[in-house]
């Protein structure tokens, strides 16, 4: 099973439901952190998905033992949940040597960071989450940190300020991030092995529900992970979410196994549909479908309906709905798409789809 344990859930891009933490969100809470420290692989091998990843982390890992040397710095990117915590843990434990763990927004000043890479110990893991969103001092100490080992520590200020340099022990920097985009070149340029992490396959997600079902002590049957799996929008995190609450269900409604008529009656009473669309999701396309045709409408407009806020919708429900081909977006505003159409059992009217939201050759 893999996952990441991410804690800075207040961060501005990650919004949480209004309403409460999201079943099929995918940041962690603090439930989430306690079992997946628990179930998480502690090496390549166990590692289920993200096989070319594995392929490639392997190979440097491998050398630099060869080597007798700290591996190359590693840059993850992809989605909340995806793998990415567990990874720079599995490189550590495949290099024998100690993790330390902390996050950009916890780096402020250049001070911070000093601070925290003056105390490591030759080859080990600094695992810094949320990495784009560290400050632009921090940012910058860290090219040399991670470059020459070596950081200038400047003591005093005005004219009397003088820098004093600090050696630093070889150590491998695993930076994780879900916004690849925003990191600037010089910083993404200093990592030696960059890898995205994709979502997972429905196959996938059913050996993952397996493993958790095992090592929870669950008695599941090969179409009840497959049905849990299907609801899972190709996170670990979220099948180990679900697998959970289904295990709840059966353990208080039915004989403790979970079959695949028990977890579809089970994620139904906990609102997730056979897609994995949740109650916000739903309430955004009923929306767009009944009260606007199928659209176009504007994103503030649409928030308004659902009685939430317009970051919600276009940071919460929307990545999911477009990714999933339900939503489409368009200069003109939000439309549905054919397929929200079907999966809602509604018939859409003529001429409904993206290619409403486009303007004509002429603008018409």
């Amino acid at each position: 099973m893999n996952w990441d344990d991410t804690s800075d859930a207040t961060a501005p891009e990650r919004l949480a439901d209004p309403a409460g933490e999201r079943l099929v969100g995918s940041v962690a809470d603090r439930d989430d952190q306690a079992v997946e420290a628990a179930l998480r692989p502690k090496d390549l091998d166990e590692f289920i998905g993200q096989e070319k990843v594995r392929e490639q982390l392997d190979l440097v890992l491998k050398a630099a033992r060869a080597r007798g040397a700290t591996a190359d710095h590693v840059l993850l990117s992809g989605a909340p949940g995806l793998g990415k915590t567990t990874l720079s843990m599995i490189i550590a434990a495949e290099m024998g040597a100690p993790i330390r763990i902390t996050s950009g927004p916890a780096i402020q000043h250049a001070g911070d960071l000093a601070s925290i890479l003056s105390s490591l110990q030759e080859g080990e893991v600094l695992f810094l989450d949320e990495i784009h969103r560290m400050s632009r001092p921090a940012e910058e100490m860290l090219y040399m940190a991670m470059e020459d080992f070596r950081v200038d520590v400047i003591v005093g200020k005005g004219p009397g300020a003088t820098a004093i340099p600090l050696e630093l022990p070889p150590f491998t920097l695993v930076g994780a991030t879900t916004r690849a985009g925003l990191l600037p070149p010089p910083l993404r340029d200093r990592f030696g092995f960059t890898a995205h992490m994709e979502f997972y396959a429905p196959a996938e997600l059913e050996r993952v529900v397996h493993r958790s079902a095992r090592l929870l002590d669950v008695e599941i049957d090969t179409a009840g992970a497959a049905e849990i799996a299907g609801r899972s929008r190709g996170t670990p995190r979220i099948a180990n979410r679900l697998l959970r609450r289904v295990r709840d269900y059966a353990q208080v409604r039915a004989d403790g196994t979970i079959t695949r008529e028990i977890a579809a009656t089970a994620l139904g009473v906990y609102e997730v549909d056979a897609r994995g669309l949740d109650r916000l999701d739903r309430a955004v396309l009923e929306a767009l479908l009944k009260l606007f045709g199928g659209g176009p409408v504007g994103l503030s407009t649409l928030a308004v309906a659902v009685g939430e806020e317009r970051e919600t919708v276009e940071e919460v429900a929307e990545p999911f709905l477009v990714r999933e081909g339900l939503l489409a977006r368009t200069p003109r505003g939000r439309v549905a798409t054919p397929a929200a159409w079907a999966h809602l059992g509604m018939v859409p009217p003529r001429g409904a789809g993206p290619a409403a939201g486009q303007p004509g050759l002429f603008g018409t």
